[in-house]
C-alpha cells in the first residue's frame, strides 16, 4: 500500500524474491551484445542502451507484482513531478549501473536495487552479471555473497568489512570518476593502494573485506550509492558524506542527488577520522 512502511525484518523476507528480480534482468543483460548495443547520451553526458531499458522493464514489473502500491524510483524513469510516498518506504533501482563499462566490454557493471525507510537504505542487493555473483544485505541482519543464476542465486556465504589494517589498506576508487580532490583525501590516510573499477561493485570490495574505504567526493546519484549504502552498512562499516553527516535518500528537491560520500570498512576508523 501506498505511504507503508518496510522494516528490517520484511526486507530480510523479501530478499530472495527480489533476489530473482535482479538475477532475471541480469540474465537480459547478458544476452545484449555490448558491440552491437544501441546506445544514445543522455543530458547529463551519461550513455544508456538498450539494455539498460530492458533490464529497466522487468525489474519494474517484478517490483510491481511484489509490491504494488510500494514507490519506485529508478534511474531511467525518473518522474519530472514529485512522488507520494517517499515519507515512507521506497525502492531505487540502477537497471545497469556502470553503462560506460558495459560497452567497452568490462565485467564490472552491476544491477542495483535497494529498500529506503524514512530516508535510510535499511536493504540493498548489487548484482555483476558477467562475474556470475551478487551482493545483498539488511541493515541489523545479514549480509552474504551468493552465485548468481539465471533466476535467482545460491551458495550463500556471509560477509563481514574488515578493520583498517596496519599495512596494506586498499582503496576501490573510481575509474571514470576519480578526482584532486579524492586523491589529496586519500592521500592524507597514509601508504593506500588504489584499485580502480566502474559501478558500484566498488561498495561489493568494502563489504566483503577486499577494500578498506571508497570515497567519491563528488555530488552522484542515489541510485548509484543506495544499494552500496546498505551492502557496507549490513556487513558492519559505516557510510557518511565527506563531512561525516548522515546521508539522506528520497530528495526530490535535489533531483536525487547525493553530495558526495565514504564508504569505510572499519567504522572505528571512520569515526577517528571524519569525528
Amino acid at each position: 500500500m501506498p505511504g507503508s512502511e518496510i522494516l528490517p525484518g520484511e526486507a530480510v523476507r523479501l530478499l530472495d524474491d527480489l533476489t530473482r528480480i535482479i538475477a532475471r534482468a541480469c540474465a537480459e543483460i547478458r544476452a545484449v551484445s555490448p558491440v552491437t548495443a544501441v546506445h544514445r547520451i543522455k543530458p547529463d553526458q551519461s550513455p544508456v542502451t538498450v539494455a539498460d531499458e530492458i533490464s529497466e522493464t522487468i525489474i519494474l514489473q517484478g517490483l510491481a507484482r511484489l509490491l504494488p502500491g510500494i514507490p519506485v524510483i529508478s534511474e531511467e524513469s525518473v518522474p519530472d513531478t514529485p512522488m507520494a510516498g517517499l515519507h515512507m518506504s521506497f525502492l531505487i533501482v540502477d537497471p545497469l549501473d556502470g553503462t560506460r563499462e558495459f560497452i567497452a566490454g568490462r565485467d564490472e557493471f552491476t544491477v542495483n536495487l535497494a529498500i529506503i525507510t524514512r530516508g535510510v537504505p535499511i536493504a540493498g542487493i548489487i548484482a555483476a552479471p558477467e562475474r556470475g555473483q551478487v551482493w545483498r544485505g539488511v541493515v541489523g541482519g545479514k549480509a552474504e555473497r551468493l552465485r548468481l543464476l539465471a533466476d535467482g542465486a545460491d551458495d550463500a556465504r556471509a560477509i563481514h568489512t574488515r578493520r583498517w589494517p596496519d599495512a596494506g589498506a586498499v582503496a576501490a576508487i573510481s575509474r571514470s570518476h576519480f578526482d584532486g580532490t579524492t586523491n589529496a583525501f586519500l592521500a592524507s590516510l597514509g601508504p593506500i593502494t588504489r584499485n580502480a573499477s566502474g559501478s558500484a561493485i566498488k561498495f561489493c570490495q568494502v563489504a566483503e573485506g577486499t577494500a578498506d574505504i571508497y570515497p567519491r567526493l563528488a555530488t552522484t546519484c542515489e541510485w548509484d550509492v543506495a544499494a552500496g549504502h546498505a551492502l557496507v552498512v549490513a556487513a558492519g562499516g559505516k557510510m557518511m558524506s565527506p563531512q561525516g553527516s548522515p546521508l539522506a535518500y528520497g530528495r526530490t528537491a535535489e533531483n536525487f542527488r547525493v553530495p558526495g560520500f565514504i564508504a569505510w570498512g572499519d567504522a572505528g576508523k571512520a569515526i577517528s577520522v571524519r569525528g
